[in-house]
């Protein structure tokens, strides 16, 4: 991936800056603008292989993140304000080519078309001109949101209320209040201060059960060590339980195959988890009882279609749950929900892995992310027939170190015994 991004980047660079010389911007021709750009280019595919090779600090790695997201969507932007242009003028070449001149032969036309063409200036410059300064403008919009989403966004947690009805839920469960997060990704965080205060903002919503769905860490265990003590506030009268994501295993780190250090990591993080409080469910099931009455807390480890690990054993883990009025299942990819859960008596499953990809629009009555075009189920609730799934677009963020629209998700549940009421 790293390789891939590097070759992209570079292939940005050279259609861009060629692009540029050709144009009449003087500044561009000169060759303190030739070492200002290929020294920027140079050094930010520097700090990628760094970054990605050694452990620097994460402030290293968050700004060297943000520039390359700032950089690749500027450039990507400009070049297809580039690309119409090409295209616009390539038409005009291949028309007038073609087109029949009277006492003019073929190879005349070929050779007038070989000089460049001449342009109609648009307010007093030429209309390629006119492009690429505009393109220059468009591109530079991103680096405005971008920049906003990683001061302000990757922190300003969001409560969302969300109620469900089951209709086969005990009556001593009827108002219970269940909180979830999901995709801590604590290698990533930079600032405790405020990752406490999302955690203290998620116990003054007094939950009688918390959910947590997978990937708590990035890709090692130790990633955990500055926030453990934050975490383990989470506290509730039911429990606090979780699962394991895809990035808990270690793969992105230690590869796929198995090793000790990898089975040494994986054992250190269901440790933290034991450590913090949190009763971590590999494929099984708790029980939970109030006055007399009881529902089912049942979590898979990771499943996933496609390239993601599918190590959950679903029919495992609703083994005794046969007489449960209510199973609530902790899965932490949404496309388990499909693929598996909804051939099961499964009442409500908790996700999360999409992140909504960080960014979007999400407001009470739309949403829409670019993540909608990788899952059919991305952010908020889905039902189908009497089963729902809920994913949560997480508390934490990966790669680009914010959000922007898609805001990092606390989700508190209130269970409602009874059918959904039906709008007028």
């Amino acid at each position: 991936m790293l390789i891939f991004n590097a070759i992209l980047l570079l292939v940005f660079d050279f259609y861009i800056f060629f692009a540029l010389r050709a144009t009449k911007i003087k500044v561009a021709k000169t060759k303190w603008f030739s070492v200002m750009w290929w020294g920027y280019s140079i050094a930010l595919l520097l700090g990628l292989y760094i970054s990605a090779k050694f452990n620097l600090p994460l402030a290293y790695r968050s700004v060297i993140l943000v520039a390359f997201f700032m950089t690749a969507a500027s450039k990507f932007i400009f070049i297809v304000v580039l690309l119409l242009d090409d295209i616009r003028r390539g038409g005009i070449w291949v028309a007038k080519l073609f087109s029949p001149r009277r006492n003019e032969s073929l190879p005349e036309r070929v050779e007038e078309l070989s000089e460049p063409l001449p342009e109609k200036p648009v307010n007093g410059i030429s209309r390629s001109e006119f492009l690429t300064k505009s393109g220059i403008l468009v591109a530079s919009l991103p680096i405005f949101p971008l920049s906003w989403g990683m001061i302000s966004g990757g922190y300003d947690y969001k409560v969302i209320r969300q109620k469900l009805y089951l209709p086969n839920l005990p009556a001593s469960f009827h108002g219970m209040r269940v909180a979830q997060i999901s995709d801590v990704h604590s290698g990533s965080f930079y600032n405790k201060k405020a990752v406490l205060g999302g955690i203290e903002m998620l116990m003054g919503e007094k939950p009688d059960a918390v959910f947590f769905t997978g990937d708590l860490v990035n890709n090692v265990a130790s990633e955990m060590r500055d926030y453990q003590d934050i975490f383990t506030k989470l506290k509730a009268d039911l429990g606090v339980y979780s699962v394991l994501g895809n990035h808990d295993y270690g793969d992105y780190y230690f590869g796929r195959e198995d090793s000790a250090a990898k089975r040494k990591n994986l054992k250190n993080l269901k440790e933290t988890h034991k450590v913090m409080g949190w009763d971590l469910l590999l494929d099984e099931n708790r029980d939970i009882e109030v006055n007399n009455e009881k529902i089912s807390i049942v979590g898979v480890e990771n499943w996933g279609t496609g390239r993601f690990p599918k190590k959950g054993d679903l029919k495992k883990a609703l083994m005794g749950t046969e007489e449960s009025p209510v199973k609530l299942l902790l899965s932490h990819d949404p496309s388990h929900w499909r693929a598996q859960v909804l051939d099961t008596d499964v009442d409500v499953m908790f996700a999360g892995h999409t992140h909504g990809m960080q960014f979007g629009v999400r407001g009470e009555h739309f949403q829409w992310s670019p993540a909608k075009y990788v899952y059919k189920e991305w952010a908020g609730l889905y039902e189908e027939q009497n089963q729902k799934l809920y994913v949560n677009v997480g508390y934490g963020f990966l790669g680009y170190p914010g959000r922007v629209g898609i805001l990092p998700e606390i989700t508190v549940f209130e269970l409602i015994k009874g059918e959904k009421p039906i709008l007028s």
